[in-house]
């Protein structure tokens, strides 16, 4: 009736199917992924999925597509809460790592405080991180700013005795925490080197901020109003599958613990378009 060939029209009715099933397929094996990683971006999920869809013959474009007619593209969203007080009576120390190099794990740690209560339930996560292999190597949750939640973070830490602390240098921002006579004191009696931003630039301690963006988007640490205790273990949960599972763009697609395994590597840097000096890459 149509002038359409009744072959033609039941051929196009089975790549139809076909295609829908496909995608069904796909839409489950990203759901399977985001059960443990709720916001897991798609870049990654690509390169999680490439073996499985190599198999289903999907390529990049044809995954995108698939998750933006599901509606399974992540939206970024950001949130910042002022977790330093830089204006204290304690030493402020120099900015040792702007033309450092880094070359292999345990070079450089980098430490910050992120926000992750509610003001009616408030929590503060300390975190000391790999600035090579994007690992954290310890962290801390507390329900205070109080200096003894960094120092526990840092002690965590310093639990690996591989790592050789004579020629380890520890950076982070100008805060009380970090600058206080407790904390100061740890750095000294492991002999390592302290260095702090000098302005308020977040590049200057880019690798921190990135990895709280993280823990915080993808992992929703922050989203439910529950108890230090219970909160404490969502973050030992979510750090794990961190460390473990997340592949890593900068880490060129190694996990944090794959990369801190390893020494061959070279580190990926970028340049802020406002000064000519290489700084730690991003993670993604």
């Amino acid at each position: 009736m149509f002038g359409i060939d009744r072959q033609v029209y039941y051929r196009s009715e089975k790549r139809s199917i076909g295609r829908t099933n496909k995608a069904e397929q796909v839409v489950k094996l990203v759901e399977d992924l985001r059960l443990i990683q709720p916001h897991l971006g798609g870049r990654k999920l690509h390169f999680m999925l490439k073996v499985p869809l190599k198999s289903l013959k999907v390529g990049r474009d044809k995954f995108f597509d698939i998750l933006r007619a599901n509606h399974l593209l992540i939206i970024p969203t950001r949130s910042y809460h002022i977790t330093t007080n830089s204006h204290h009576r304690f030493r402020k120390h120099k900015n040792l790592i702007l033309d450092y190099q880094i070359s292999k794990p345990n070079q450089v740690w980098v430490a910050d405080i992120t926000y992750i209560g509610n003001r009616a339930n408030p929590s503060y996560l300390s975190l000391v991180t790999d600035a090579y292999s994007k690992k954290i190597v310890g962290h801390h949750v507390a329900d205070n700013l109080n200096t003894e939640s960094s120092l526990m973070a840092l002690k965590n830490a310093l639990k690996n005795k591989k790592v050789n602390l004579e020629s380890l240098i520890h950076h982070s921002d100008r805060g009380l925490q970090y600058c206080s006579n407790e904390y100061q004191k740890l750095l000294e009696n492991n002999n390592i080197k302290c260095s702090m931003t000098q302005n308020s630039d977040p590049y200057e301690n880019a690798v921190a901020e990135r990895i709280n963006g993280i823990l915080k988007q993808e992992f929703d640490i922050d989203k439910y109003d529950i108890e230090t205790k219970l909160r404490r273990k969502i973050v030992d949960e979510s750090i794990e599958i961190y460390n473990e599972i997340r592949p890593h763009f900068s880490n060129h697609y190694l996990t944090p613990n794959q990369m801190h395994g390893q020494e061959i590597l070279k580190m990926k840097t970028y340049k802020n378009k406002n000064q000519s000096k290489n700084v730690f890459a991003l993670v993604n």
